[in-house]
């Protein structure tokens, strides 16, 4: 196995990561690495923001009957063979505990042992050995996997077209709000963007604003927010996304934002 070890003296933090692959350099490593964190990252927090696992619509289809699925027999037949082995098991202890006795007589006196007894003693670890085959033999003659039509006729599931667009667009929200907290730390003076990033991006994009169309720029213009600080950081990063000149899909606009400035507290003379 190799470690790779990645320590950042400005943010004093170390990461290792073990790894089998010989054939990767250490930096495709950190990356395929950041990228499964990534991942991990939107699953977690996407229950959490986006309400992923909500059901995006109860429209349902008829589910592929051909597609293979666990045979439920074959977890019963197994249930069948841990019952005949705790028989066996349990015989052999009895019939170790009789063989103990009948071998072990009292000071004074002896005991043949006849084959006959030795049978007789021997007589539930056999029939509880034969069981336990035939158990074996019944499981391994079961498939392991059958076609869903014939274990679950008739199953239905919930549309997947529908799933699948709403996860793409969970998906884009959630890059845009990790895109847009990278950003106010990396872009703005916000003292607290380490700690406080993306809680300050999700309550900026539930606020409200203006979106004016004004020759050919699309200006958005959001409204402030309740601490003057956060409507501050806001603003530079209106400031950083306005350098990078984006264009409005389909239009010929460009995007530009801006925020509104705190009203001041009417005073009266």
């Amino acid at each position: 196995m190799r470690q790779i070890s990645l320590f950042d003296p400005a943010r004093t933090r170390q990461m290792h990561i073990l790894t089998t692959r010989t054939d990767l350099p250490p930096a495709e490593v950190r990356y395929r690495m950041g990228s499964r964190w990534r991942q991990e990252n939107y699953f977690r927090y996407a229950r959490m923001r986006f309400d992923f696992d909500s059901h995006d619509t109860y429209r349902t289809g008829d589910d592929d009957g051909t597609r293979m699925v666990p045979n439920p027999a074959k977890k019963l037949a197994y249930r069948d063979v841990e019952k005949a082995r705790r028989t066996l098991q349990h015989a052999e202890t009895v019939r170790d505990s009789e063989l103990l006795k009948v071998s072990s007589p009292p000071p004074g006196t002896s005991v043949v042992l006849t084959t006959e007894l030795v049978n007789a003693i021997n007589a539930d670890v056999h029939t509880a050995d034969k069981t336990l085959d035939a158990a074996l033999a019944a499981h391994q003659a079961i498939p392991a996997r059958l076609p869903l039509a014939q274990v679950n006729p008739g199953q239905q599931v919930l549309d997947t077209e529908t799933k699948l667009i709403h996860h793409a667009i969970r998906m884009a929200a959630f890059n845009t709000a990790q895109s847009l907290a990278r950003a106010i730390t990396t872009g703005t003076g916000y003292s607290r963007a380490d700690d406080e990033a993306h809680t300050l991006i999700r309550t900026a994009l539930a606020g409200s604003g203006d979106i004016i169309p004004d020759g050919d720029t699309l200006h958005i213009r959001l409204d402030p927010l309740p601490a003057p600080r956060h409507t501050a950081a806001i603003d530079e990063l209106c400031q950083t996304l306005n350098d990078t000149n984006t264009v409005y899909p389909g239009t010929t606009l460009t995007l530009r934002y801006s925020t509104k400035p705190h009203q001041r507290p009417h005073i009266n003379s």
